[in-house]
């Protein structure tokens, strides 16, 4: 076993962590005493670029006790919880690859690190390892039976794989599971964002105008607590459905340019680039704050930022503050990565736990399934997606109806009406 951790003698930390979001995620717990008796994925060698968390170690557990070979790396350098890693490996013998802030040198290497099991199996979080497999490492293609992809940003790189004609083996998108979208994207990162924002800063939200650019799935969820917080909220989108989406739910939607004069909170969710930029720096107000909680740190235009400043400081822990020519001060929270997993913890165990469900029942079905499946971006089952809903519904003790004869008749036919 290798590993590349920090200090192994925060495994007893770690493993308390993890036995706390256990207790949270009575979905995956369930599909991991089911697989401990199956082992439907015996022998199978796993390659994971993931948020190492307390949530992700008991993805891995879960793995594990279907049998397969796991290495684990990060994927991304600031979110790495580093007694989750030494327990990870001290307890249940993974091998890991991630250190909390790690340079992108050291991220990069990690992922090599994990690529050299000569995977059957990839599991990803924004598509880092795969990317490097399309490019660096495509030797190991031949020996993939297929992936797994947890995010948005993620889903959409291996699309532009796919289009561009280069993906070299099928893809389950767990990201587009309902019940992922439901828990994790929507209550997930609305409420671990906000929780980002107030560790970092510790500012009152009520009265501030709140900007959320980008009004998917992450961007309802982040809107929708900003104001039950009391903030005005303003949307800024290029889909006119869901800007039209975001002016039916109440909340003022216009282009960033126009809301960068007036708001006191910006946070991105886009999955895109350059979404606040210089033009928009130049026009915010003294104060303003910033933030993303997208995938990768590219929503924010930190280069502009820099250039138009005279001076940056670090005046407390995930809080950098640019000072403009001018006098200006603009803050930017976590550097302009996921501020949720930067400066807290992520989404809450029980959100994580749809999510990893997911994650589990995609790999195994790509182990059962895998001859089936063509080099392309497939949406998760709607049977796994059922099955998942059906399993926390059952964690909840709550029954719902089940169709009669007469009503499977009804649906089925063409003739029955009025």
């Amino acid at each position: 076993m290798k590993f590349d951790i920090k200090d192994e003698s925060l495994a007893k930390m770690g493993r308390q962590r993890i036995d706390w979001a256990d207790h949270q995620m009575p979905v995956l717990k369930m599909i991991r005493e089911r697989f401990e008796k199956d082992k439907p994925l015996d022998g199978v060698v796993i390659s994971s670029c993931l948020h190492v968390t307390s949530e992700t170690a008991n993805l891995i557990r879960t793995l594990i006790a279907g049998g397969a070979e796991i290495a684990l790396c990060a994927s991304n350098p600031l979110s790495t919880q580093d007694d989750v890693a030494a327990s990870l490996v001290v307890d249940h013998n993974a091998s890991v690859f991630a250190i909390n802030g790690e340079d992108d040198d050291t991220y990069f290497k990690h992922i090599n690190e994990v690529l050299s099991v000569k995977p059957e199996i990839t599991i990803d979080d924004g598509a880092d390892s795969a990317s490097m497999i399309h490019s660096k490492r495509k030797e190991l293609i031949k020996n993939i039976i297929g992936g797994t992809e947890q995010t948005t940003a993620g889903v959409a790189r291996f699309r532009n794989m796919e289009a561009d004609g280069i993906l070299g083996f099928p893809i389950i998108a767990v990201n587009d599971a309902a019940t992922k979208h439901f828990f994790d994207n929507r209550y997930g990162t609305g409420q671990s964002t906000m929780d980002g924002l107030l560790r970092a800063t510790n500012i009152l939200i009520a009265g501030r105008t709140f900007v959320v650019a980008g009004y998917g799935w992450c961007g309802r969820g982040l809107a929708m607590r900003a104001e039950g917080m009391g903030a005005n909220v303003i949307v800024t989108e290029i889909d006119p459905i869901r800007a039209i989406e975001a002016v039916m739910d109440g909340y003022r939607v216009m282009p960033m340019i126009d809301a960068a004069k007036i708001g006191d909170i910006f946070i991105t969710v886009t999955s895109n680039a350059d979404i606040i930029r210089k033009e928009h720096f130049l026009e915010m107000k003294d104060g303003a704050i910033v933030a993303n909680s997208g995938h990768f740190n590219v929503e924010i235009n930190i280069g502009d930022l820099e250039e138009l400043a005279s001076s940056k400081d670090r005046i407390k822990e995930f809080v950098d503050r640019y000072t403009l020519t001018g006098g200006k001060k603009i803050y930017l929270l976590g550097e302009g990565r996921l501020l949720n997993l930067v400066a807290a913890e992520g989404h809450p165990a029980s959100v994580m736990d749809m999510g990893f469900a997911g994650q589990a029942l995609a790999v195994e079905y790509i182990k059962k399934d895998s001859d089936k499946l063509e080099p392309k971006v497939y949406s998760i089952p709607k049977e796994i997606d059922a099955e998942i809903a059906r399993l926390k519904l059952e964690s909840m003790n709550v029954s719902i109806d089940k169709l009669t004869e007469g009503q499977i008749k009804y649906l089925s036919s063409w003739d029955l009406g009025t």
